[in-house]
């Protein structure tokens, strides 16, 4: 075991902490608290049922919209509450504070020959939140989302009560809390599997592809070899060019037929300032996309890289959504069922190539068909596209409700973490099933996005 022993706090860390801000990623909306209090132990929880306002529990901010945020409440920050409890090697568990990030689990066991079975795009997640949005990775094809792999946590309700919560005890509030957004209590402590893997390093391959006809017929390939797979694509590209990319797969390497080297030292860079509106355009996004495509001079490449690059390449810009300027951004990600060849996918690329709201930003995946447990979990069979947009006001949030109605009519469904603007009627429509959730949302907590998307129920 680790002896509750806190983790070594990495620069990353120390660095966000020490800015205090409690936003969200996409730094839209704006938002006012009442109370902000921070909790570094588990015994230092206040009682939840005392306070005369909903209550929220936030950790890095790193959900992109207004999940995370609690206008006018409390919002308990759970960040500092990042201890390791347990650790066992020979079941494959490890058993953390909420508050503790996937980075810090990802130091403690790579040395130890495991790995993560699920990581997102950024490793500043913590486990708390991870459980909380179910998050997903790039080998959702065969191990599904982050909740697959969760064997318990604790659940600290407003009533007082601890509930220790896994498939086989209070399995509803379980399924409830995987994907459920904070909404349902204080999450204390989770265990989670690990796996073991034969190294860090990931041997991939880089495949250039002309239009997305390409990206579904390379994925449904890789898919069957490749344990990772993603793709980004041009959001700008329209016609014969539709689509068009970078695929890139791969597998973790074996050090008896790959050369993987020593465990390169993580170099950060930070963004130093809010750029100013005319950093991000049209002009300068469509000539990002272009370079982008054209960076990789062969159709196919093969490298061994180490798994940060891979996993998380935005990561070494500490404070990266700068870059969108202080009104912020939005991010849109979307899921569809991949129909009559992947028209839902071609209609809404058609869409955002034409509006002007280029993204330079954009990545494409399959989902696989690996069921979570959770009973909001975004991820379901099909293709999804996460992009980035400049926060340009009324103009973005009337282009995104021109997307949300293909996706409605496509049988998909938006990212609620990654949401701040959908409608009430649009969320409703793609999570039918909200009525039973809410049935298990804690009384006395509540969110800026739960009272945004029922408020016309």
């Amino acid at each position: 075991g680790c002896g509750g022993a806190r983790p070594d706090a990495t620069e990353v860390q120390d660095r966000m902490e020490s800015m205090n801000q409690h936003e969200s990623w996409g730094r839209y909306p704006k938002v006012r608290h009442a109370v902000v209090r921070t909790i570094r132990w588990r015994n230092e929880v206040p009682d939840l049922g005392a306070f005369d306002r909903p209550v929220l529990a936030h950790g890095l901010g790193r959900s992109y919209g207004d999940s995370c945020l609690n206008h006018d409440g409390v919002l308990l920050v759970t960040a500092p509450m990042s201890r390791f409890i347990d650790l066992d090697e020979d079941r494959g568990l490890v058993r953390c504070d909420a508050g503790t990030t996937l980075a810090q689990i990802q130091s403690l066991i790579i040395p130890r020959g495991f790995f993560l079975p699920v990581i997102p795009g950024t490793k500043y997640v913590t486990a708390a939140g991870a459980v909380a949005n179910d998050i997903h990775g790039k080998n959702h094809h065969l191990e599904g989302t982050f909740g697959c792999h969760v064997t318990r946590f604790e659940l600290l309700r407003s009533d007082g009560s601890r509930r220790v919560c896994s498939p086989d005890e209070n399995q509803e509030l379980f399924n409830a809390t995987i994907g459920g957004l904070g909404l349902t209590g204080f999450i204390t402590w989770v265990e989670l599997k690990i796996k073991r893997v034969s190294s860090p390093f990931i041997a991939m391959e880089s495949l250039r592809f002309d239009h997305v006809d390409d990206f579904f017929k390379i994925s449904a390939e890789s898919d069957l070899d490749f344990e990772y797979t993603v793709a980004w694509i041009d959001c700008t590209a329209r016609g014969r060019n539709l689509g068009r990319g970078i695929f890139m797969r791969g597998n973790h390497a074996d050090p008896k037929v790959h050369r993987t080297g020593k465990i390169p030292k993580e170099r950060l860079v930070t963004f130093p300032f809010d750029a100013p509106r005319f950093f991000l355009n049209r002009l300068t996004v469509k000539a990002f996309n272009i370079l982008y495509y054209r960076k990789q001079l062969r159709r196919f490449k093969k490298s061994v890289v180490y798994q940060g690059p891979f996993f998380h390449p935005l990561d070494a810009v500490l404070h990266w959504n700068r870059m969108y300027g202080k009104e912020g951004f939005l991010q849109y990600q979307f899921a569809v069922p991949i129909d009559d060849d992947g028209a839902a996918v071609k209609a809404l690329l058609e869409k955002i190539s034409a509006s002007g709201l280029s993204s330079f930003l954009a990545v494409l995946k399959v989902f696989g068909d690996v069921r979570s447990p959770g009973m909001l979990s975004f991820p379901r069979p099909g293709a999804t596209l996460a992009m980035d947009f400049r926060y340009q006001g009324k103009r973005s949030l009337d282009r995104l409700e021109e997307l949300d109605a293909i996706v409605r009519e496509s049988r998909g469904a938006l990212y609620p973490a990654k949401d701040a603007r959908m409608s009430p009627e649009s969320f409703q429509t793609f999570y039918p099933q909200w009525r039973e959730f809410a049935t298990y949302v804690d009384p006395g907590f509540s969110s800026s996005f739960w009272r945004r998307v029922t408020r016309e129920a």
